[in-house]
C-alpha cells in the first residue's frame, strides 16, 4: 500500500459533539456524508455517526445512498438517507426500494417518484422540498411556480412533503444582506405552504457555517434562532446540515465570532511510506523542468504519491518559492521540485536517520487540509474532497 488514510473515529466524534452542542437541543444536526464524506469514506464514517445517534445523513446521489444503507446493515440506529443532489428518472426506483428521501424541486422529479411508487406498490414516499432563496441553483423559486407546484403535491398521495429546506450562498458571513434576503424568500415559501395545507415535519436550512456563524449580534438574532422560529411556526422540528466542520475544517467566521470552529479537530491523517533515500551535490536539479536547484548538498526522500493521489501540483517547491511539506520524525520535510503523478521528493537534510520505509505524514499532526489549500489557493472542502485513497478507521 503506497499511501494511506486513517479515519480517527474519537475527533469525529468530538466535532459532532461540538455542533450538536452549538446547535442546541432543538435543532437537528443532519450529518453530510456526500462525495464520500468529503473524501473520508461515508461508508467509514456513517457507522460511526449512526452510533452517535445522528437521525439523519445527507449524500450525494441514490447510489451513495444504497451503498451507505448497505454499510449500516448492522447498525442498531437506522439514520433516515437524505438524497440532496438532484435526480434523473432511473434513479426513482432506486430510491423507492432503498428506503432513501430525496430532495426535490421541480414536478418532473416528482412524477418520476410517484410512478416508482406506483410500480413497486410502496407506501407513499418522503420527499423534501427545496426553494430557491438565491443561489439558482437546485430549488423552486417561490411565487406561483412554488404554489402550483404545492396544489399538486397535495392531491398525490403517494408522495408526502416530509420536510422543506433551502441553502445560504454566505452562510460564513457575519450580517450577511444576502442571507437576510434569503431568509424573507424562506418565510414567503413557508407561508405558502402552510396555505396549501401541507404539514412539514422538517423544516431545514444552512451549512457548518450556519452553525459556526450563530452569535446573536446587534443586527442579527443568529440564523439558528431564526431556524427555530420558523420551525415552530410551521410546527415542524428544526434542523441544520452540516459537512465540513465534521471532518475538522470551517470556512473563517466574516466578521463575527466563530461559536464551534476553535472546539473541532481534524478527522483524517493521510501517511505514505518513503521509498528511497539520495544525496545530491550543490548545483543538482530536481524534478521536472529544474525548477529546484541545490544550493548545497542535500540529502532527499523519495515518497510514492503525487497529484494523482490528491497530492496538489501548487505545492511544489521551486528555487523562487517555497512549497508544501510532509512530517516525518516530527519534523518538517519540504517539498522540493514539482510534486509529480505519483512520486514526491522530499528535503530530509536536516532529519536525522530518514531511511526507505519511514512513515510519512502528508495530512494530520503538523501539516492540515488548511496548509494544502493556502498553498493551492483554494479551500479546505476542494483539498479532501480531492483525495484518492482508501480510508480505514483507527
Amino acid at each position: 500500500m503506497k499511501s494511506w488514510v486513517e479515519i480517527s473515529e474519537e475527533q469525529l466524534l468530538v466535532n459532532y459533539a461540538a455542533l450538536d452542542r452549538v446547535a442546541g437541543e432543538d435543532v437537528a444536526v443532519l450529518a453530510v456524508i456526500k462525495a464520500d464524506a468529503y473524501g473520508h469514506g461515508a461508508k467509514v464514517c456513517a457507522p460511526v455517526l449512526a452510533r452517535a445517534g445522528v437521525e439523519w445523513l445527507g449524500v450525494t446521489d441514490a447510489e451513495e445512498g444504497v451503498a451507505v444503507r448497505a454499510s449500516l446493515t448492522a447498525a442498531e440506529s437506522q439514520p433516515k438517507i437524505l438524497v440532496m443532489s438532484g435526480l434523473l428518472e432511473e434513479d426513482a426506483e432506486t430510491i423507492v426500494r432503498h428506503g432513501l428521501t430525496p430532495v426535490v424541486w421541480t414536478r418532473q422529479q416528482m412524477e418520476w417518484l410517484a410512478e416508482a411508487v406506483a410500480r413497486l406498490n410502496a407506501e407513499p414516499l418522503a420527499v423534501h422540498l427545496e426553494i430557491d432563496t438565491g443561489m439558482a441553483r437546485q430549488g423552486v423559486v417561490p411565487g406561483e411556480e412554488l404554489r402550483e407546484l404545492l396544489t399538486w403535491l397535495a392531491a398525490k398521495p403517494s408522495l408526502r412533503l416530509e420536510g422543506v429546506m433551502t441553502h445560504f450562498a454566505s452562510s460564513e458571513v457575519a450580517d450577511s444582506p444576502l442571507t437576510l434576503k434569503q431568509r424573507e424568500r424562506f418565510e414567503q415559501a413557508m407561508a405558502a405552504v402552510a396555505a396549501s395545507g401541507l404539514r412539514p415535519v422538517w423544516v431545514h436550512a444552512g451549512n457548518s457555517s450556519t452553525v459556526d456563524n450563530s452569535a446573536v449580534s446587534e443586527r442579527d438574532r443568529g440564523s439558528l434562532v431564526w431556524l427555530r422560529a420558523v420551525a415552530a411556526g410551521a410546527g415542524a422540528r428544526a434542523m441544520v446540515r452540516t459537512g465540513i466542520a465534521l471532518y475538522g475544517y470551517c470556512l473563517p467566521v466574516e466578521g463575527g465570532e466563530a461559536m464551534v470552529e476553535p472546539a473541532l479537530r481534524p478527522v483524517m491523517a493521510w501517511k505514505t511510506r518513503v521509498i528511497g533515500v539520495r544525496e545530491v551535490e550543490a548545483g543538482d536539479t530536481v524534478g521536472y523542468n529544474a525548477i529546484f536547484t541545490a544550493q548545497r548538498p542535500m540529502r532527499l526522500a523519495l515518497l510514492p504519491v503525487g497529484y494523482a493521489d490528491g497530492l496538489r501540483r501548487e505545492l511544489s517547491g521551486s528555487d523562487t518559492a517555497s512549497g508544501g511539506w510532509v512530517m516525518i520524525g516530527g519534523q518538517r520535510a519540504m517539498i522540493v521540485g514539482r510534486v509529480s503523478m505519483n512520486l514526491t521528493i522530499v528535503d530530509v537534510t536536516k532529519i536525522a536517520g530518514v531511511s526507505v520505509g519511514d512513515e510519512a505524514v502528508l495530512l494530520g499532526d503538523g501539516v492540515t487540509a488548511d496548509d494544502h489549500a493556502r498553498l493551492a489557493h483554494t479551500i479546505a472542502y476542494e483539498i479532501v474532497c480531492g483525495m484518492r485513497v482508501e480510508s480505514r478507521l483507527v
